[in-house]
């Protein structure tokens, strides 16, 4: 079993890393390979079971774009293949057409998905999450400077009850295409989402997955579902 964590000395906004340190408590037989920024990705001459993708600055994504744009061919192949991706906060970005400054440049990225990026840097959205993938309930956290706009009604990951879609003006969340998934919830995702990481281990093949500190993180889980359920979202974020 092979986990593949892409840049993590860059792409580690809002502890997204935790996400990482998680899932290796509960796969301690599994190799993760932490591939620097300035090194050739493993993907690229070898499959992965995960490649895990985090938050960045935005000044990080055109690095970002432009190391993985040369392997282009090569992501399209492995998630037309099923190979299991996780992207969270704005690090799905770079897969879409291009990402939009406020003074109207564009950077191209890699065009992978039909969605493009336009960013606020004067306006954070801070907001809450309560969706569903399938029957499953997922809750989470975003803290951003940008929106993604296309259509992707046939390729989300969560239709939420609360929150904020790909941007103020939908309901569906994220980017869902075979086993690629890419979300702009961020933090420590997985933790807070027990059901969920035992379905991405099911994904990337794990027979009977078992979550480290299971009967807490899922005390956990069920105190904040309720708790989210409880609340007002502001559509407006703070």
């Amino acid at each position: 079993m092979k986990i593949e964590v892409l840049f993590p000395e860059s792409c580690n906004l809002y502890g997204d890393i935790q996400n990482m340190v998680y899932l290796k408590k509960c796969m301690p037989e599994a190799e993760f390979i932490e591939t620097a920024i300035d090194e050739e990705p493993k993907f690229v001459k070898e499959d992965m079971n995960l490649i895990y993708l985090g938050s960045m600055k935005e000044r990080t994504q055109e690095k970002v774009i432009n190391k993985l744009l040369p392997y282009k061919q090569r992501i399209e192949e492995l998630i037309n293949n099923n190979t299991v991706f996780l992207f969270t906060g704005n690090s799905f970005e770079i897969l879409g057409k291009y990402i939009e400054n406020e003074d109207g440049s564009k950077i191209d990225a890699l065009g992978i998905f039909d969605i493009y990026a336009k960013r606020d840097m004067m306006h954070r959205y801070n907001g809450m999450v309560l969706g569903k993938i399938d029957d499953m309930e997922i809750v989470g956290f975003k803290s951003l400077f940008s929106f993604s706009y296309g259509n992707n009604e046939n390729e989300y990951f969560l239709k939420l009850q609360k929150g904020i879609g790909l941007n103020k003006e939908t309901k569906l969340e994220g980017i869902r295409r075979n086993n690629f998934i890419g979300t702009y919830l961020t933090g420590p995702f997985l933790i807070i989402n027990p059901l969920f990481t035992k379905y991405l281990m099911e994904l990337m093949g794990v027979e009977n997955p078992k979550l480290e500190f299971e009967e807490t993180i899922m005390e956990a889980y069920e105190n904040r579902l309720a708790e989210f359920k409880s609340k007002r979202v502001s559509e407006q974020g703070h």
